[in-house]
């Protein structure tokens, strides 16, 4: 993986965090419990993805 390709990844798992921030926000403020649940439900493909992106520099970062 080239060093610009690296950078791509880092600044989504940057996007990764913010969009988990803004969800806790979210699920802080809203009573609606459906709309909690969608929060939720959205948080925690974000981590998912999240820690995809994670694993994968890490294993980048042996090669």
């Amino acid at each position: 993986m080239t060093q610009k390709e690296l950078l791509y990844v880092e600044d989504a798992v940057h996007h990764e965090q913010s969009m988990m921030c803004y969800l806790n926000f979210c699920i802080s403020i809203v009573e609606e419990e459906s709309l909690v649940s969608f929060f939720e439900h959205e948080l925690k493909k974000h981590e998912a993805l999240e820690q995809k992106l994670l694993d994968l520099l890490e294993v980048k970062s042996h090669e």
